[in-house]
């Protein structure tokens, strides 16, 4: 894995973000990309480790993790307190104060760099991953459309975007399929959250998939809607 930085001129710091490119890329095909974004507290390697670095190298992935400005930038969304459990999404003393715009920012100067360093394919470049990042993938996927194969959100920490779930989904509805994943036991998330933006999903007809994983396996599953999803390779 590759530890890069670049020159962020709107927050007039460097910036780092990490890099895995599977052995399998050349300059002579387009090879598919995933743009993970972390959790709060997290940072651009959070998600690039394990089963992620397998799999991408197992399927010919190049896998970028931006920092996002800070370890709780929320990627654009909108800051939140959560209703019930969670940890709060309220900017501390020492963050600017367009914090979340610069978060967003950096996503999109990170999408931009690889795609000038590498022979990305359009049609196979993903946004996803979990808690503000879900969040950050159900806000920036929307926002930024054109940019994604599609989206994939676990456990999204999306409150304040809630209420107007289906306003947000509008620009994606018949043009990009997206994945929600959620445990039934999470405390931090709770799994009312993903239900109701997966009932803003099948109001709009859109194609997704929703999976809910039950508290007594990791391995136990249920799809509580399978919309019309498609097979992504």
């Amino acid at each position: 894995m590759h530890q890069r930085t670049y020159r962020f001129a709107e927050a007039d710091k460097d910036m780092a973000y990490a890099l895995y490119v599977c052995s399998k890329v050349t300059r002579a095909k387009a090879a598919p990309l995933i743009v993970a974004l972390h959790g709060m507290g997290g940072d651009q390697n959070s998600l690039l480790r394990g089963n992620a670095i397998d799999l991408a190298e197992e399927g010919g992935y190049i896998l970028v993790g931006p920092m996002g400005y800070n370890p709780q930038g929320w990627f654009g969304s909108p800051v939140i307190t959560p209703r019930r459990g969670g940890p709060g999404g309220e900017q501390t003393s020492n963050d600017p104060p367009n914090l979340r715009e610069l978060s967003e920012k950096d996503v999109m100067n990170v999408l931009d760099l690889v795609r000038k360093e590498f022979n990305v394919d359009p049609q196979r470049t993903y946004l996803m991953w979990h808690s503000m990042g879900g969040a950050g993938t159900l806000f920036l996927g929307p926002k930024y459309a054109s940019n994604w194969a599609a989206i994939a959100a676990m456990a999204p920490a999306a409150f304040a975007m809630l209420p107007t779930a289906t306003d947000l989904l509008t620009p994606i509805k018949s043009t990009m399929p997206v994945l929600l994943l959620q445990g039934d036991a999470d405390n931090v998330v709770p799994p009312d959250y993903a239900r109701r933006w997966a009932a803003a999903m099948k109001d709009l007809n859109m194609n997704y998939k929703y999976v809910e994983m039950r508290r007594r396996s990791r391995h136990h599953h249920r799809e509580v809607d399978a919309g019309k999803f498609p097979v992504l390779r």
